[in-house]
């Protein structure tokens, strides 16, 4: 992913106000992020962290897609033993993922509208893709035989999924 500006982030997101978007947070650590192993960038809010952030690239010609997502107050999963994100597939502790629910864009989205997906808490699937973050208190280690690249494009695949659920609202 190419480094994207604070300006970018900020104008990118579909399925909030743009006064939600001037008053989010940045990631911690924005300066150091690690462009280069991020397929998209995820965050939770540090000033509001009942809100979480994605912004995905999208092709040369078109700006980012940034989504504003909606963390759980409580983690549904808890009860569960191990769980795996819908996104990078990655298994962790309950903890680790959680259900996230996006806003629709437009009309449906303002009248309350979501759509939801289980993924990494962290927001850090391309990280886990490419191991250079292990899941916390990982309980079952799943051996693939898929590439690298097949399982970026997988992950890509199933995060394009959840962008176009929301867009579609």
């Amino acid at each position: 992913m190419e480094p994207l500006s604070e300006k970018q982030i900020r104008s990118s997101f579909v399925n909030c106000t743009k006064g939600e978007a001037a008053r989010l947070k940045l990631p911690l650590y924005f300066a150091e992020l690690p462009w280069a192993d991020l397929d998209f960038l995820g965050w939770v809010d540090p000033g509001a962290p009942l809100r979480a952030h994605l912004v995905v690239p999208r092709g040369a010609d078109e700006a980012p897609l940034g989504i504003s997502l909606r963390v759980p107050s409580v983690n549904r999963t808890s009860a569960v033993k191990s769980s795996l994100c819908q996104i990078c597939l990655t298994a962790h502790a309950s903890s680790g993922v959680t259900l996230l629910a996006a806003p629709l864009a437009g009309a449906r989205g303002r009248e309350g509208n979501t759509v939801g997906t289980y993924i990494c808490a962290d927001l850090a699937c391309p990280l886990y893709v490419r191991g250079k973050r292990e899941p916390k208190l990982r309980t079952t280690r799943y051996e693939e035989s898929l590439t690298l690249e097949e399982r970026l494009h997988r992950m890509n695949t199933n995060l394009s999924g959840f962008t176009t659920r929301v867009l579609a609202g």
